[in-house]
């Protein structure tokens, strides 16, 4: 029977090699100020690319190191090592402490920009995360509360930035306003579906189309209990978020230069070359992972009956309703799903889920698994171990029936993030 777990791998890892920031960033680079290049970064990728951002200027450039500065806000394990740009690490998905801090810090130097000067914002999945500036009347235990509602709920991104934009004073919009007069320019790796400006790290430099309107109707749709003085913000007019008439934006640019469709391009790639025939699914994928993986079994089961060699890849966001106590992530709990589902397929079925940045959910640990792959040795883990998939499921613990049968990937932090990665493998030879 063939291991085909190190091509899944393999697959994977090109997909996250083609968003690296060493690979992606330098050729997007604008030309240096007359004043001052002050770099500002959030995400999962923002200090490698606050360190490849200093190789360029210093370097390659020679500018004097006087002339740049900065600050990378990064989750906990993806710091690396810089110059003159500041790095700190923060939580994710819920904010902690340093990043209060670090947004604020953040805030304060763009106000110190200048019209000589150039703004550098480097954005990345993460971002609506680590740069946490709580709109006036809310606290910060308050914010991260509506942060775990949302995560909870399972909201698609783009609802839960709505929120997050009309309860900060960094997002949607607002770190542009902070930077005004000076030039601004947005180098952006996407983690969104459709790649949209205003949902990646919540557009804090691009106008945003949302309302306060938008933002009650969603803790509306999903029933969020919330603090009244969460209500009474998403009331406030004040708290609107920017839009296009904004004076910043004359003097702002967004370039995105990392998208997932990039990264399921290589993926694909590499499926071919290996010799399967690919169904490309598409990289925006968004629903319950659970459900998504009972269709894309129906896809295997399918490929499988025809004796068809074929690689059946995805990406996209999936999300997950949380209502039992585990532990896990959409990627894993996808994986689980695609395990209840193709249990009697044992060797001719494999897949990999997993999170690009290295993180499938988790409690922000720089060792939470990425994801989690499956094949004959899972389903025969399964067995032995006499596991059930299903109450597994119920209970949202992807993770520990993962832990058990020795299936979790973890990879550790990528320093990148374009979202999930989903490959099944339909091999009628196994």
């Amino acid at each position: 029977m063939t291991d085909h777990r190190p091509l899944l791998r393999a697959i994977f890892d090109t997909a996250v090699a083609a968003a690296h920031p060493d690979r992606i960033l330098e050729r997007h680079l604008p030309a240096p100020p007359a004043g001052r290049v002050i770099c500002l970064g959030a995400g999962k990728a923002a200090a490698a690319m606050a360190a490849a951002a200093e190789r360029h200027y210093l370097d390659r450039l020679g500018l004097s190191p006087e002339r740049i500065t900065g600050l990378a806000t990064t989750r906990h394990g993806h710091g690396v090592a810089t110059r003159r740009i500041e790095v700190i690490e923060a939580g994710h998905p819920v904010p902690d402490e340093a990043g209060l801090r670090a947004a604020d810090a953040t805030l304060a130097l763009a106000a110190s920009a200048g019209a000589d000067d150039l703004v550098l914002v480097l954005l990345s999945g993460g971002g609506s995360a680590n740069w946490i500036a709580p709109a006036d009347g809310v606290s910060f235990t308050q914010k991260q509360a509506v942060t775990r509602a949302l995560l909870r709920s399972g909201a698609p991104i783009g609802e839960i930035n709505t929120v997050r934009k009309h309860l900060s004073r960094i997002k949607g919009g607002r770190l542009a306003r902070a930077a005004f007069p000076a030039q601004i320019v947005t180098l952006a790796i996407s983690d969104v579906p459709h790649d949209d400006p205003a949902v990646i790290a919540s557009g804090p430099t691009v106008p945003d189309p949302t309302t306060l309107a938008d933002a009650r109707a969603i803790i509306a749709r999903y029933a969020l209990v919330v603090d009244d003085a969460v209500h009474r913000a998403l009331d406030d007019p004040r708290n609107e978020s920017c839009k296009a008439d904004e004076p910043a934006f004359a003097r702002a640019r967004f370039e995105l230069i990392g998208r997932p469709r990039d990264s399921l391009d290589a993926a694909v790639a590499t499926a071919r070359q290996a010799g399967y025939a690919v169904i490309d699914l598409g990289a925006d994928l968004e629903g319950e992972a659970r459900d998504i993986a009972a269709a894309h079994a129906a896809l295997a089961r399918r490929a499988l009956a025809e004796q068809r060699q074929v690689a059946i890849l995805s990406g996209g966001e999936l999300t997950v309703t949380v209502r039992g106590n585990g532990r896990g992530g959409p990627n894993q709990e996808y994986a689980l799903a695609l395990a209840a589902e193709l249990a009697d397929t044992d060797g001719a079925v494999s897949a990999l889920a997993a999170d690009t940045d290295g993180a499938d959910g988790g409690a922000g640990s720089p060792s939470d698994p990425a994801g989690a792959m499956i094949d004959a040795r899972t389903f025969a883990a399964i067995r032995r171990l006499g596991l059930d998939p299903a109450a597994a499921l119920a209970d949202n613990d992807a993770t520990g029936f993962f832990a058990a049968t020795g299936d979790l990937l973890v990879s550790g932090p990528t320093l990148t993030n374009v979202n999930d990665v989903r490959v099944i493998l339909v091999d009628p030879k196994g």
